[in-house]
This record gives structure tokens, C-alpha cells and sequence, in this order.
């Protein structure tokens, strides 16, 4: 006889939804802020934050992708848009030349630091406001291990490409 499907008790349903509603918050804010501040979107800035801790303020286009959790394509987009406006390079890579490098440039850290200050004050006032240090402490630990947990499978951004393989040709071999 087939198991029932779990179900969540009220605590992890109510653990769940307010995990959801606040990061649905907290991104809306974040987003009115960078926009205002710097015309940039959510994804862009976490292009340019991460690129701005990367060694060297440089990534390769997968490592990007899987950085921010975002499909290859719309971060090719994301890159050619912030390279328009002189927030990054593109360039093949020196390791691999199937892959692109995005470098952060210094009009780019210096968008970064235009938009920073506000980013801070907002993630002070919604999320860290309410929060002891303690709670701040026990939140980092529980969102780490989630998220250390969710990254044992890779995000489809990371996952190794299927090559194409060579349909079987019919009829007779070349000569």
C-alpha cells in the first residue's frame, strides 16, 4: 500500500509562508531602492555585488550564473545590458575560449557604492530592525545550513550542458 504524502504541521507551514512573505518583501523594497538610487534591477546588482567579491572583480559567465541562481540566457542578457552601460566587460576567457569572463569595471564598483548605502539602510530597517543579535546570529546559521543543503543540487544554471551528438547518418559511408 502506497504512503500518504507528507504534510507540513502548522509550525513548518507557518515557517514556510513567512520565509516566502518576507522574502517577498523584502525583494519589493530592495528593488524600489536600487531602481530609485541607481536604475539598476535586482539581478543586476547581484551581477555586479558578486562580480565585486569575486578575485579580481572577474567571473566566468557558468560561475556567474550559478552565483546568482539565474539561467544562462537571461544573464547573458543581464551582462550585455549592464556592458551597454559600461558596468562590465565581457571577453573570452584566458582558461577556456568557449567561455566568456565579465569583469566589473570602475564605473561599475563606483554604481556599486551609489546604490550600496541605501541597499544597507533598507535590509537595516525591514529585516535586521526587529532582531536581537542573537536572532541575527540564529537566522545566519539557519538560512547557511539551508542553503549549504539546496546547493548539494546544483541550480539548473550550474548543471554541466548536454552536448549535442552527431545524428546517424543514413545511407553509405563517404569515400
Amino acid at each position: 500500500m502506497p504512503s500518504a504524502p507528507r504534510t507540513l504541521d502548522p509550525t513548518e507551514l507557518g515557517a514556510y509562508l513567512a520565509l516566502i512573505e518576507t522574502t517577498s518583501l523584502l525583494r519589493h523594497a530592495v528593488d524600489q531602492q536600487l531602481q530609485e538610487t541607481g536604475g539598476l534591477s535586482y539581478v543586476q546588482f547581484q551581477l555586479l555585488a558578486t562580480l565585486g567579491d569575486a578575485p579580481g572583480g572577474s567571473l566566468r559567465m557558468t560561475d556567474l550564473a550559478d552565483g546568482v541562481v539565474y539561467s544562462r540566457s537571461g544573464l547573458t542578457y543581464q551582462a550585455q545590458t549592464l556592458e551597454k552601460q559600461g558596468l562590465v566587460t565581457r571577453a573570452p576567457s584566458v582558461d577556456d575560449e568557449r567561455s566568456t569572463t565579465v569583469t566589473l569595471t570602475d564605473a561599475g564598483r563606483d554604481r556599486l557604492a551609489q546604490v550600496f548605502p541605501g541597499h544597507v539602510q533598507v535590509i537595516d530597517d525591514l529585516l535586521l530592525a526587529p532582531l536581537s543579535r542573537a536572532d541575527v546570529e540564529a537566522l545566519a546559521d539557519v538560512l547557511t545550513r539551508t542553503r549549504d543543503h539546496m546547493r548539494q543540487a546544483p541550480p539548473r544554471s550550474a548543471a554541466p550542458r548536454r552536448r549535442k551528438t552527431a545524428a546517424p547518418r543514413s545511407g553509405p559511408p563517404a569515400q
